[in-house]
């Protein structure tokens, strides 16, 4: 099997400027909120759009497979230069006891990926290090890393890059966490996945340069920011000090860039994608430009 390397979602430099447009029920309500009804039409055309607006420019987008990947590349708004990731995780998770619970669904494995047409596999997950495990209760942090350690083999069997996600929650009935705490459990989640070894992981910016840089000396594979939909401006600084401090190798970012397209259509929309949100994108993409380390020059 010929393995297919980050190149195909990275730029020449070896730096990731990837889209996300995966959501999908985040993207149901984001049309709730501005009063417009989340139809599949509605649904197609939001991600058509943006996709043929930015594809352009990014290194890459990420799609959902239900919406998303039949939708823009039947529409051929995805730019032959981009490379295409595939959300591969379940779009309805468990949970136990209000916390979410891992799972995998076997047939959409890395060969599904490939056969859509998508060049990785992302793959989000939340593990919460240090969560209390009981007897008799499912180890929710140790079903995450089997789940993950599942999709890391079949990509390499597969011949296909895997992106792990991971996105960090707070316990039920647990007070507010603190930064300092967030920045423990981002870090420790990302060593605890990096030691599986996936081919790129995304995580949540650690909250600080500290973090950052308690990042850059645990993870050893190449990592690339998310923006969680936090205001542009404040998006600038997470991708310089990512950059700058934890040796990140990009970003992959959505709603930050593209989120106030949702309440617009036809030439509006258009008009905003082409005058706001490719200037933002423009404007990560020189953010990042001369910071990121290449992936290539990750210590694994």
């Amino acid at each position: 099997m010929t393995t297919v390397s980050l190149d195909t979602i990275a730029g020449e430099d070896g730096v990731f400027s990837i889209i996300a447009m995966d959501q999908r029920n985040t993207l149901r309500r984001m049309f709730a909120a501005v009063g417009k009804d989340a139809t599949p039409e509605a649904l197609r055309a939001a991600k058509v759009d943006v996709a043929g607006a930015l594809t352009p420019a990014a290194s890459g987008i990420l799609l959902d497979p239900t919406i998303g990947v039949p939708s823009v590349l039947d529409a051929g708004a995805l730019d032959e230069g981009c490379g295409l990731l595939v959300a591969a995780e379940p779009e309805s998770r468990g949970n136990y006891n209000g916390e979410p619970r891992a799972s995998r669904l076997p047939e959409q494995d890395a060969a599904w990926v490939r056969d859509l047409g998508g060049h990785a596999v992302k793959f989000l997950v939340q593990l919460r290090p240090g969560r209390p495990h009981l007897t008799g209760q499912p180890d929710l942090a140790e079903e995450v890393l089997d789940v993950v350690r599942a999709v890391v083999e079949d990509c390499r069997a597969a011949g296909v890059p895997s992106v792990v996600e991971n996105l960090i929650y707070q316990l039920p009935g647990e007070e507010p966490l603190t930064p300092s705490q967030r920045e423990d459990l981002i870090v420790e989640a990302a060593r605890k996945l990096d030691e599986i070894g996936p081919d790129l992981l995304k995580l949540e910016y650690p909250g600080s340069a500290k973090g950052c840089r308690r990042i850059a000396s645990t993870v050893r594979g190449p990592w690339a920011v998310l923006s969680a939909g936090v205001a542009f401006a404040e998006f600038q600084d997470v991708l310089r000090i990512s950059c700058d401090e934890g040796g990140a190798s990009g970003f992959i970012a959505g709603r930050a860039i593209w989120k106030e397209a949702v309440g617009l259509e036809g030439q509006e929309r258009q008009e905003f994608l082409d005058t706001v949100a490719r200037p933002r994108l423009d404007d990560c993409l020189a953010a990042v430009s001369g910071r990121a380390r290449p992936w290539r020059e990750a210590r694994r």
